[in-house]
């Protein structure tokens, strides 16, 4: 068994592998269906992260700064996957959550994109959100990933990752769609 030691304090016990989702769960179901994240020793993470040993777990809803970004990061993936594939060819940069909501930076190459596509925009975006994709990380080598973006010709993930660590590196799939990240997404 593993301690889970929770912000008020108090410590449970359960299965190695057990994931913020279901501590939370256990808690009440409630809580469960409002957990965005979690942070596991002071790392953010996906409420189906397992948990491995012995941890401080915090879970964190839309109630706190910790869960909107979770909200908004995950948001600013479905954006960016969205508008791959309205404009095939783009080439992604960053899309953080920012204090009050998200952004995906774009090279949109020959792409004029103004407000009259925004409908169009909105309208696919859904249909990605809808789809309910569980967002997955994956550590991927440093090799590999500049290899992705080469192929791609993304000059921007290429220089992106040159600054990383391999070993440090994380790819997030969800759906038919993959992006350079750090994590800490939505359910």
């Amino acid at each position: 068994m593993i301690k889970i030691t929770l912000p008020d304090g108090s410590v449970r016990e359960f299965e190695p592998g057990v994931t913020p989702f279901a501590v939370a769960n256990s808690i009440s179901s409630g809580l469960a269906r409002n957990v965005l994240s979690a942070s596991i020793n002071g790392k953010t993470v996906e409420s189906v992260t397992p948990i491995l040993e012995d941890a401080e777990l915090v879970l964190h809803t839309w109630d706190n700064d910790e869960g909107k970004t979770a909200f908004w990061h995950s948001s600013a993936h479905i954006l960016a996957q969205t508008l791959e594939d309205l404009y095939p060819g783009i080439k992604l940069t960053i899309g953080p959550a920012i204090e009050n909501g998200f952004y995906y930076d774009v090279d949109t190459l020959d792409y004029v994109i103004s407000e009259k596509d925004t409908a169009a925009i909105e309208k696919r975006f859904l249909d990605f959100a809808r789809e309910k994709a569980l967002f997955k990380m994956r550590a991927v080598s440093k090799k590999d990933a500049l290899e992705l973006y080469n192929k791609q010709g993304n000059e921007f993930k290429v220089e992106l990752i040159a600054n990383l660590t391999d070993g440090d590196i994380t790819f997030c799939d969800h759906s038919n769609f993959t992006d350079l990240c750090r994590g800490g997404h939505i359910p």
